[in-house]
C-alpha cells in the first residue's frame, strides 16, 4: 500500500524539509520511507531487519545548486538496480559523511565499510549497495554531475574509496559539512548558501587525495588540469584571461589543455566562462552587493561586454541577470 510522502513533510525555519516516519502507522511505513526515498534520493529497493519497528528522520537542505540532507535511522539495506535515474534532477554524486553507527557501500566492484567521521562518494545513476546494520546517523550531500565533474578530475574511479575523517584534509571536510548543518539555523539565508562553494572545494580536496593513480587520467594529467584550474580561479577577475594566457602559464598546447577537459564533457574557455557565471550569481544574491550595477558584477568577474555576459547568463540559468535579481528580490521580501 502506497502512502503519500506529504502526510509527514515540515518545513523548518532555515527553508528545509523534514520527513518522519515517527508518525506513521508501522505497517505502512516501509512503502512510505521507499517513496521518499526513490523521490528524493535516488530509485532503491530497501530491506530492513526492523520490520515495524523500521524508523528514519530526514531533514533536507537545499544548498545552492547542492542538498544536504541528514539521515537518523534503524538498521536498513538499500540496493540501486541497473535502470534509468528515477528523475533528472538524480543524475548526482552523493557524499556520505557518517556521523554515527556502521555503513558499507558497495559499488563498481569495490566496498567501503566507514567509521564515524569518514566520508566516500557514489555515482547514485549507477548500480550499488548500502548497508547498515543498525542504528546511525550520516550527512548526505547530493552534487550534480555536471557540477562535480567539472571540481574533480577522474571523478569516475573516486567512487567507493574511503576518505578519513579522523587527519587531514578528510577531517577538516567531515567537519566542515557538519558544522554547516549543525549551525545552519543560525545564518543568515545568503551565509548558508555561500557555504556550499567551499564545500565543494574541501570537498574536491579530500577525495582527490584518495584518487588512484591510472586509469584514463594519468598523475601527470591530472597535476596538470589541477594546476591549471588553480590559475584560473586565481585569475577569474581578469578580463585578459584567456587561452593564449592560459597556455603560456602551463606551458601546454591549447589542444592538449581541452583534451583534459573533455574528460570532464567540457573545454577549457567554457569551464572559464561556467566559473565567472557562477561567481556573478553569486554576487547577486549576497546583500553585500545589493545596489550594485549588474555590469559592474560582470566586469568584476571578468566579463567585458554586458549584453555578451546577459545572454550566456541567460542560457546558463534560463533567465536574464535582471530578470534573476527581480525573481531573487521578490522571494527576500
Amino acid at each position: 500500500m502506497m502512502v503519500s510522502s506529504s502526510k509527514l513533510l515540515f518545513k523548518t525555519d532555515r527553508a528545509s524539509f523534514k520527513f518522519s516516519t515517527k508518525d506513521i502507522a508501522p505497517r505502512e511505513r516501509y512503502d512510505w520511507l521507499r517513496e521518499v526515498i526513490c523521490r528524493e534520493y535516488t530509485n532503491v529497493e530497501i530491506t530492513s531487519p526492523a520490520h515495524g519497528n523500521l524508523s528514519q528522520d530526514l531533514t533536507i537542505y537545499p544548498w545552492e545548486n547542492l542538498q544536504l540532507s541528514t539521515i537518523q535511522s534503524s538498521a536498513i539495506s538499500l540496493q540501486r538496480l541497473p535502470s534509468e535515474p528515477h528523475l533528472n534532477s538524480q543524475n548526482a554524486y552523493f557524499v556520505i559523511m557518517l556521523i554515527s553507527g556502521d555503513y558499507l557501500l558497495e559499488q563498481n566492484g569495490r566496498e567501503v565499510f566507514l567509521q564515524p567521521g569518514d566520508m566516500t562518494i557514489y555515482d547514485a545513476t549507477l548500480p550499488h549497495r548500502i548497508h547498515c546494520p543498525g542504528e546511525f546517523t550520516k550527512l548526505i550531500l547530493s552534487i550534480p554531475r555536471a557540477i562535480f565533474r567539472d571540481r574533480v578530475a577522474g571523478i569516475d574511479r573516486c567512487t567507493a574509496l574511503r576518505i578519513p575523517g579522523a587527519q587531514g584534509i578528510g577531517f577538516v571536510a567531515s567537519n566542515f559539512l557538519h558544522s554547516c548543518v549543525t549551525h545552519a539555523g543560525e545564518l543568515q539565508t545568503h551565509e548558508f548558501s555561500a557555504l556550499s562553494a567551499y564545500a565543494l572545494d574541501l570537498l574536491a580536496l579530500a577525495i582527490t587525495s584518495v584518487r588512484p593513480v591510472g586509469g584514463n587520467l594519468s598523475r601527470s594529467r591530472a597535476v596538470s588540469i589541477n594546476n591549471i584550474k588553480t590559475f584560473i580561479e586565481q585569475n577569474l577577475r581578469s578580463s585578459a584571461l584567456d587561452t593564449g594566457m592560459i597556455t603560456r602559464y602551463a606551458s601546454l598546447s591549447a589542444r592538449y589543455i581541452n583534451n583534459l577537459f573533455e574528460d570532464e564533457g567540457t573545454s577549457l574557455m567554457r569551464y572559464v566562462l561556467m566559473r565567472r557565471l557562477d561567481n556573478c550569481r553569486k554576487d547577486m544574491l549576497n546583500p553585500v552587493y545589493t545596489g550594485h550595477r549588474l555590469s559592474a558584477i560582470a566586469f568584476r568577474w571578468g566579463f567585458n561586454d554586458a549584453a555578451h555576459f546577459s545572454r550566456a547568463f541567460k542560457q546558463q540559468f534560463g533567465c536574464s541577470p535582471s530578470e534573476f535579481k527581480r525573481i531573487q528580490g521578490c522571494k527576500v521580501n
